[in-house]
C-alpha cells in the first residue's frame, strides 16, 4: 500500500487517522473538519510554516491559530507527526485527565498551540493581534540589510467563526490597518451543527470582506494541494491581509461525509472501517508508516531556520547593539525600571484621571507598553502624553482606536501580549465588560499579562442612568479565575494599581476606575495597595472594622469619625483587591481584618460575595438611576450614617 501512495496523500491520511482513532478511543470529539482539513494541515506544517518543533517559541517563527478550536486533533496530529514534543501515548490520551491533548486547544498546556481556542470567533480576532505585532515590532527594529522580524500568522477558521461577531469586528480593523501578513483560511463545509449553513449563514462571505479591505481567494477542493500553494503564493503577494475559502467536505471520505452527523460525534466502528476502505488505509488504530515520520519529520528543517535567523541577530547586535538589546528584553518579557514613586497630586482627582497621569509617568520609561480605547479615549484617559496613533502609514504609533469594538479590542489585546514584544491594554465604560468578557476569560484562562481598564465604576455615573450605572459588574469579574481585580480609592492607589498590572505576568488585571473625583489619601499609606488591602485608618483596640473599596473608601472614613464622636473604636480597611489580598500570608490578612471583629464591608455594587469578609454589607442589589450621582448616592443609601448604623447595629 505504501509503494503505491505518495507520500503526501499517504501523510494526509495519516491526519485523519489520528483523528478519527483518537475521537473514537476517546468516544468524544470532532472528527469532521480534521478529517476535511488535513491537505491544507498538511501543507502548512510539512511546506509552508516557518516553526521549530525543537523550540516552538522561537520569536521569528510564523503563528498558526486554530480558531475552529473544536477540530483540536487536527492540530494534535500534525504536531505530533512534525517532531513536538507529543508523543503518540498523549494522542491516546485524547480528552482524558492530565492529558497534553485536552478538548480544545490550551496554551501553555500543549507545546506548538499558541492560542487557547474553542470559543468561535476568538482565535481569528486573536490573531489579528498576533499580526499587528508582528507588524509593530518590524518597523520598530528592523533596518535595511537585517531583517530580523519577518513572520506570518495563519489561521483556520470555521464557518461558525465567521458568524459569530467578534470575527468580523477584528477583521475590520485588520483590513483599517493593513495587516498584510495575516493570512486566513475559511473551512467553507457548509454544514453546521443543526445542519445546513443555508438555515442562518447565506451572505457572501467573501465580498462581506472585500468590503473590510481584505484580499479573498478561493480553492474548490481542499485536498488540492497544488490550488493551496498557489493561493497561499498569491495571498503573501498582496499588502492585505487575505481570506482564502477553501472548499471543503466535513467527514471527507467517511459514510457521513457532508452531514452535520461528522461535526461533535465519533464515525462510530463501523463508519471507521468504511472510512478505511474508502480511503485505502489499513492500518490498524494509531499506527502510522514510518515513511510518514519521516517525511513529515521538521526537526531538522525548523533547527536549521532558527539558526539562521539567530546568526542575523548577531549580525544585528553587531550593526545595532542597542536595538539588539532592547528587543532581546522585549522578547524576553523582562520590563526596564519603571518608575516607582507616583507623580504628586494637589487636589481630588477621579482615579480615571489619575490612571491617565499614572501612564504619563510609565510611557516613556516603557516603550512596549501600547494603549488603546473602543472610542472612549478621552472617557478612559488611556492615550498617554507623546503616544502617537497606530494607523497603516505611522506602525511605530503606540495608540490603537479601536473604534466602538470591546469585544475585538479584549481579543487583540490578548494577541499582542501572547505574541511579545508588547505589552497592551485596553480602555472601556466597566458596563461594557459584558461585551469583552469572553475575551478576558480566555486572558484568564491562558495567563496573559492583558490590562482592561475599566472606568465609569459605579451608580456614580449619575445622569446617564442605570444602562451605563455598572452594579453586578465587579463581582461577576472578581468571580472569574485568575482575574485580578483592583479598584482604587485614590489617585496614589492608581499608581500604585498600575504598578502590579505591569508587573504581574501570570494573569490579566482588570483597574477599576472612577468617573467622579475622590479625595486624597496620604501616598505613604496608599503604597498598602501593593498587598491588596492594608489598614488605612486604625484606633486603639478597634472593636469593628469598615472594610470599602474604591471612591466607597472616603465614605467609610466619613462613617469612621461619626462613630468617634460616639466614642466608638473604629478601623478603617480599603481592600482594593480581593484577589491580591488573598495572595498574601494569612498572619498578615488576620492582621488587617482580625477574625471575629465585626465587620461592614461598603461598595456600590452587588453585595453577593462579600460574606467571606463581612458580616453586613452596605451595597447595591438593584439597578440605579438617571439623576446627579450625589442625589443617586443619597437616595440608594450610600451614606456615613447609613454605614455607621450598620456597624453600630453589629456591635454591643
Amino acid at each position: 500500500m505504501t509503494e503505491t501512495k505518495d507520500l503526501a496523500t499517504l501523510s494526509v491520511n495519516a491526519i485523519r487517522f489520528l483523528a478519527i482513532d483518537a475521537v473514537e478511543k476517546a468516544k468524544s470529539g470532532h472528527p469532521g473538519m480534521p478529517m476535511a482539513m488535513a491537505p491544507l494541515a498538511y501543507l502548512l506544517y510539512r511546506e509552508v510554516l516557518r516553526h521549530n518543533p525543537l523550540d516552538p517559541a522561537w520569536p521569528n517563527r510564523d503563528r498558526f491559530v486554530l480558531s475552529a478550536g473544536h477540530g483540536s486533533m487536527l492540530l494534535y496530529a500534525v504536531l505530533h507527526l512534525t517532531g513536538y514534543d507529543l508523543p503518540l501515548e498523549e494522542l491516546k490520551r485524547f480528552r482524558q485527565w492530565g492529558s497534553k491533548t485536552p478538548g480544545h486547544p490550551e496554551y501553555g498546556h500543549t507545546p506548538g498551540v499558541e492560542v487557547t481556542t474553542g470559543p468561535l470567533g476568538q482565535g481569528i480576532a486573536t490573531a489579528v493581534g498576533m499580526a499587528l505585532a508582528e507588524r509593530k515590532l518590524a518597523a520598530e527594529f528592523n533596518r535595511p540589510g537585517h531583517v530580523v522580524v519577518d513572520h506570518y500568522t495563519y489561521v483556520l477558521a470555521s464557518d461558525g467563526d465567521l458568524m459569530e461577531g467578534v470575527s468580523g469586528e477584528a477583521s475590520s480593523l485588520a483590513g483599517t490597518w493593513g495587516l498584510s501578513k495575516l493570512i486566513v483560511f475559511w473551512d467553507d463545509n457548509r454544514i453546521s451543527i443543526d445542519g445546513s449553513t443555508d438555515l442562518a449563514f447565506t451572505e457572501d462571505v467573501l465580498a462581506r470582506y472585500r468590503a473590510y479591505g481584505w484580499h479573498t481567494l478561493r480553492v474548490e477542493d481542499a485536498n488540492d494541494l497544488n490550488a493551496l500553494r498557489h493561493a497561499i503564493k498569491l495571498a503573501k503577494l498582496d499588502e492585505r491581509p487575505s481570506l482564502i475559502a477553501v472548499r471543503s467536505h466535513i467527514g471527507y471520505g467517511s459514510p457521513k461525509q457532508d452531514s452535520h452527523k461528522a461535526h461533535g460525534e465519533p464515525l462510530g466502528p463501523e463508519a471507521v472501517e468504511a472510512t478505511r476502505k474508502n480511503l485505502g488505509w489499513p492500518y490498524p488504530p494509531f499506527e502510522v508508516p514510518e515513511e510518514v515520520y519521516r517525511h513529515m519529520d521538521m526537526r531538522k528543517r525548523g533547527k536549521a531556520l532558527q539558526e539562521a535567523w539567530e546568526r542575523a541577530m548577531e549580525a544585528y547586535a553587531k550593526a545595532f547593539p542597542d536595538l539588539y538589546e532592547e528587543l532581546s528584553r522585549r522578547l524576553k518579557g523582562e520590563l526596564p525600571s519603571l518608575p516607582e514613586e507616583p507623580p504628586a497630586f494637589d487636589k481630588p482627582i477621579a482615579t480615571r484621571a489619575a490612571s491617565g497621569k499614572a501612564l504619563d509617568a510609565i510611557a516613556p520609561k516603557m516603550p512596549e507598553l501600547l494603549g488603546g480605547s473602543a472610542d472612549l479615549t478621552p472617557s478612559n484617559n488611556t492615550q498617554a502624553q507623546g503616544m502617537a496613533d497606530y494607523s497603516r502609514e505611522n506602525p511605530l504609533g503606540r495608540y490603537l482606536h479601536f473604534g466602538v469594538r470591546e469585544h475585538a479590542m479584549g481579543a487583540i489585546l490578548n494577541g499582542l501580549n501572547l505574541h511579545g514584544g508588547y505589552r497592551a491594554y485596553g480602555g472601556t465604560f466597566l458596563v461594557f465588560s459584558d461585551y469583552m468578557r469572553p475575551a478576558v476569560r480566555l486572558a484568564a484562562l491562558m495567563g496573559t499579562p492583558t490590562v482592561f481598564v475599566y472606568t465609569h465604576d459605579s451608580i456614580a455615573l449619575g445622569e446617564d442612568g442605570p444602562t451605563h450605572q455598572p452594579v453586578e459588574h465587579l463581582m461577576s469579574l472578581r468571580a472569574m479565575p485568575n482575574l485580578w481585580v483592583i479598584r482604587p480609592a485614590d489617585a496614589y492607589e492608581t499608581f500604585y494599581a498600575w504598578q502590579v498590572a505591569l508587573r504581574r505576568k501570570e494573569g490579566p488585571t482588570a483597574l477599576i476606575l472612577t468617573r467622579q473625583a475622590v479625595p486624597l489619601l496620604p501616598p505613604e499609606k496608599a503604597k498598602g495597595l501593593l498587598k491588596g488591602g492594608y489598614v488605612l485608618e486604625d484606633a486603639e483596640e478597634p472593636e469593628g472594622v469598615i472594610v470599602a473599596t474604591g471612591s466607597e473608601v472616603h465614605l467609610a472614613l466619613k462613617a469612621k469619625a461619626l462613630l468617634q464622636e460616639k466614642g466608638r473604636r473604629v478601623r478603617v480597611v480599603s481592600l482594593p483587591s480581593l484577589e491580591l489580598f488573598a495572595a498574601q500570608p494569612e498572619a498578615y490578612r488576620k492582621e488587617v481584618l482580625p477574625p471575629g471583629l465585626p465587620t461592614v464591608v461598603v461598595e456600590a455594587g452587588a453585595s453577593l460575595g462579600w460574606e467571606r469578609y463581612a458580616h453586613k454589607v452596605v451595597g447595591l442589589d438593584r439597578f440605579g438611576a438617571s439623576a446627579p450621582y450625589p442625589e443617586v448616592y443619597e437616595r440608594l443609601g450610600f451614606t456615613p450614617e447609613r454605614v455607621a448604623e450598620a456597624l453600630l447595629s453589629l456591635l454591643v
